[in-house]
């Protein structure tokens, strides 16, 4: 087990900026989740964290070695791919122990690595099957028994279960934190999936366009993201951002709408300046219309214990997660409220978070 550090990272091809200056401490044991969309870098800082790919400037870290210029094999990692990349003439038991036959380990300390892997992850009557005979899952299984078995500091996965079924990614997911759990290893976990990052993260690091947005616990980043971009990408509904000003009396306001906003939350927010003003689906309630903030029902989506609304107010559309047992229907006009001590605002031209911190 180790620490990772990355230290003003970046990675070019050619005049193309992948990722830039990109700072991360990794504690040791710590499962750490590189999130954001295609595209934003992340999967290229897992791969020069492994060494597959040569960074452009800055210094990477394992422990207290200086790894940048060390080729994969001397880094003492492993990495979980998103393909399997299993041997398919090779049985599983083959296929974990090939690793270590090419390092010249003792074939009783493979037996018994091998053996110790399957056992913790159920799949040891798998060991004399080959990968065509397998599912999805159980060639995931052996995906991480082979990496397991090297017995490294770092476990880096790269969008492990974007190819299994969503019960399945369910009981992978289970099964990827039940390991971290075992064995203490060190994990560095790629994914745009914000359900995996905040079901598996001992922290969430956020990248967008080659940036990091915010490195923090899962919990943290939902309530206090730290930018525009963070708070719309993290949460299923995406939370309702609406653009307006602040009065001098500390009302938001736009054409259509007004939220009061609770005094000392904001001090950067200054009044007459644009902002933009964000609150998350269930923390936007329904009450009876002619209020400040009102709507017409445009949509009822019925999710089993909730449902969602959609409010259009003057060609804004917002979303409400509320009880189910609401009676409503679509073209009722609603009344909007707003939870106060979960309101957020951002700077309308950068995006930064403008919260008292």
């Amino acid at each position: 087990m180790a620490s990772v550090t990355l230290k003003n990272v970046c990675k070019s091809f050619g005049a193309i900026n992948v990722v830039e200056d990109v700072c991360i401490d990794i504690a040791d044991g710590e499962f750490l989740v590189l999130l954001g969309p295609s595209g934003c870098g992340k999967s290229t800082t897992l791969r020069m964290i492994a060494g597959l790919e040569a960074t452009s400037s800055g210094s990477i870290s394992i422990g207290a070695r200086d790894v940048t210029d060390l080729e994969p094999a001397d880094r003492n990692i492993a990495m979980v791919f998103q393909n399997y990349a299993l041997y398919p003439h090779k049985t599983v038991y083959e296929n974990l122990a090939f690793g270590l036959r090419m390092r010249g380990v003792r074939k009783a300390d493979i037996d018994s690595r091998v053996r110790r892997a399957a056992g913790v992850l159920g799949i040891e009557p798998l060991l004399s099957r080959r990968p065509r005979q397998l599912s999805g899952g159980q060639m995931q299984r052996a995906a991480l028994g082979r990496a397991l078995v090297r017995e490294p500091e770092v476990f880096l996965l790269d969008e492990p279960l974007s190819n299994l079924d969503a019960k399945m990614r369910v009981q992978m997911r289970e099964e990827i934190g039940r390991l971290h759990g075992e064995t203490g290893i060190s994990m560095i976990y790629v994914t745009h999936d914000q359900v995996e990052a905040m079901t598996l993260g001992d922290r969430v690091c956020i990248m967008r366009d080659g940036h990091v947005q915010q490195i923090a616990k899962p919990i943290d980043v939902y309530d206090h993201p730290a930018s525009r971009f963070v708070a719309s990408f993290i949460g299923s509904p995406e939370m309702n951002i609406i653009e307006g000003e602040l009065d001098s009396d500390g009302t938001f306001r736009n054409a259509e709408l007004r939220f009061s906003i609770p005094p000392g939350c904001f001090p950067e927010a200054k009044p007459g300046e644009p902002v933009s003003f964000g609150v998350r689906p269930e923390h936007l309630a329904l009450a009876a219309p002619g209020g400040p903030a009102s709507g017409r029902i445009t949509m009822i989506e019925r999710l089993g214990a909730q449902m969602q609304v959609a409010i259009d107010s003057g060609g804004i559309r917002l979303s409400s997660l509320i009880s189910r047992n609401e009676a409503l229907k679509v073209g009722d006009v609603v009344g909007l409220a707003a939870d106060s001590e979960r309101l957020h605002l951002f700077d309308a031209k950068n995006g930064i978070s403008l919260r008292k911190s």
